[in-house]
């Protein structure tokens, strides 16, 4: 296809919600090109409309959704216009999709060969022996290790990381014009991540395909687009070239958005002195065995190897790895929902790891942990006020103190009084895990245990939350524990960084030593695998 004439061309292109949204369209007025050979970028938060695009495009969108005006045209077919038998050849064909979360996209009932000859079979592609062979070389193409063997692996035995290499194999099946990825490295380790975009950006170059790359990380806009759109609430507010969007954005939520990226803020100036010791973990070990007996060999992954780190008052302590790594099972540790099986934990001086359940209780609440989810973690039937004092209460405060202070931490965390009588399912993400974070001060606790509290936010939730804990955490003279896979928040937020490699502690310094002179080829890698480390956002925020 003659490379000069736009692959996809959406043209004003509007989808209305349904009547009592909080807007009347989820994408209003919306034009863009994508040209063959090239990356365009739709960046924008929650919301913002550029998923709905996508499946406006895929002929996926369910019939009280259907667009209302405009056009999609791809090589100059207006894709509104055909019928579904039209748009069923296409997919797969000539348009194919990665999706966000290829766990829910992939059929558990289906072996990894099967689903990806699937595409070719509905096509009527590749007939007979040529059909394996093909599935066989898509594997290895996505670097996949031992293609005989996955072909007949089921999807829940793979990582998350193999697993999307394997919606990528689909995806590419029958070589489409344009490929379109929606957040398809979002819940993806760093090292994970890069590898993923490094095999988009090289399967473009090579097939010369248009992609369009969902995202709302701008790190990874600096790792592989050619252009840039950018949308707030429906409407594209931005677009352009990566270099012009990246470092000279013209509209205020471009630029909002930029200043929100995670990037070096921690002044190590004001940590002379090394505050007093709220918690010193000494040599801790928890492992765990499966199989054995007549379901197999015994299998024992040492998950804690030998751990030993300490944090003072007022003090970050970030902990940083990859899934697998050890870093959540620490933070279960410290809040004893797991047995341990070695070392020591001195709070406050005092040994709490072979403390009962019934002896550490009344020690509880004063450790406390902020969730990854906070929508999972509140209970829906409650109110927000009711959430916030049962534990107080349970606790032996009076209820009307309870209730006082319930208000006041909601206050703290930025939240309207009216919160306290409403439920959790008419929050945002990032209003809930600031209710999270209410919840985990209504005990007045010494320490925080933060598990990748803002991992599932957009980058302005995110950084919102992450000044909301470094404010609260500077009044309060709280310790806080901060797990994370994102050395970009570590670096932001942290004292001093813990990195684990399958259990061990393999690097342990403040975040300048940790991201300037890192020492550990495991440490080496995470850091080269954070999408944009060449690009400086600061320079977008001073343009």
């Amino acid at each position: 296809m003659d490379s000069k004439k736009p692959l996809l061309s959406i043209q004003n292109l509007s989808i209305p919600l349904p009547a009592g949204g909080d807007r009347p369209y989820a994408v209003e007025n919306v034009s863009y090109e994508i040209f063959p050979g090239e990356i365009l970028c739709i960046v924008g938060e929650s919301g913002s409309g550029k998923s709905m695009s996508a499946n406006a495009i895929m002929g996926l969108l369910p019939d009280y959704l259907k667009p209302t005006g405009g056009r999609i045209l791809f090589k100059g077919t207006d894709l509104l216009t055909q019928p579904e038998s039209r748009l069923q050849a296409m997919r797969g064909q000539e348009i194919g999709m990665i999706f966000q979360e290829p766990l829910s996209a992939l059929n558990p009932l289906m072996t990894v060969g099967k689903q990806i000859g699937e595409v070719m079979q509905v096509h009527d592609k590749y007939p007979g022996e040529q059909r394996k062979k093909r599935v066989l070389d898509l594997l290895n193409f996505v670097g996949l290790p031992d293609p005989e063997t996955l072909y007949g692996v089921y999807p829940f035995r793979l990582s998350g990381g193999q697993r999307q290499r394997v919606m990528i194999a689909m995806a590419l099946a029958l070589e489409p014009d344009l490929l379109i990825a929606d957040e398809p490295t979002t819940a993806l380790d760093m090292t994970t991540q890069a590898q993923i975009l490094a095999l988009i950006a090289r399967i473009q170059k090579e097939k010369g395909m248009g992609v369009m790359f969902i995202t709302h990380d701008f790190g990874v806009v600096a790792e592989i687009a050619h252009r840039v759109a950018v949308m707030e609430k429906g409407i594209l507010v931005e677009q352009g070239t990566a270099e012009q969007v990246l470092n000279r954005p013209a509209h205020p939520y471009t630029k909002r958005l930029i200043s929100s990226v995670p990037h070096r803020r921690m002044d190590e100036s004001a940590q002379a002195e090394k505050p007093a010791p709220v918690l010193e973990v000494r040599n801790l070990r928890k492992t765990y065995v499966t199989g054995g007996g007549m379901l197999g060999k015994k299998r024992v992954v040492n998950a804690v190897d030998d751990v030993s780190f300490t944090v003072g008052h007022g003090e970050t302590l970030g902990i940083v790895g990859e899934s697998g790594s050890g870093k959540s099972t620490i933070g279960k540790c410290l809040l004893k929902l797991i047995g341990l099986d070695g070392g020591q934990m001195l709070f406050q001086g005092k040994d709490i790891a072979p403390l009962s359940e019934g002896e550490f209780r009344p020690m509880r609440n004063n450790i406390q942990m902020i969730f990854q989810d906070p929508f999972a973690s509140l209970n829906p039937r409650h109110t927000i006020g009711k959430i916030l004092t049962d534990g107080p209460v349970a606790n032996g405060k009076p209820r009307a103190q309870a209730e006082a202070r319930a208000r006041e931490l909601l206050n703290l965390v930025g939240m309207d009084a009216s919160a306290y009588h409403r439920y959790p399912n008419e929050f945002s993400g990032g209003q809930r895990q600031r209710i999270g974070i209410a919840r985990a001060l209504a005990l007045d606790p010494k320490l925080l245990v933060a598990d990748e509290s803002v991992s599932a936010l957009d980058v302005s939730v995110q950084a919102q939350v992450l000044e909301l804990l470094r404010t609260l955490q500077q009044k309060l003279q709280i310790a806080m524990i901060f797990i994370t896979h994102d050395l970009r928040v570590a670096a932001q937020v942290c004292n001093a960084v813990v990195v684990m490699h399958r259990g061990k502690i393999v690097e342990y310094g403040r975040p300048s030593q940790i991201f300037d002179a890192p020492q550990n080829p495991y440490t080496q890698q995470l850091i080269a695998a954070v999408p944009g480390k060449h690009w400086d956002p600061t320079q977008a925020e001073t343009a």
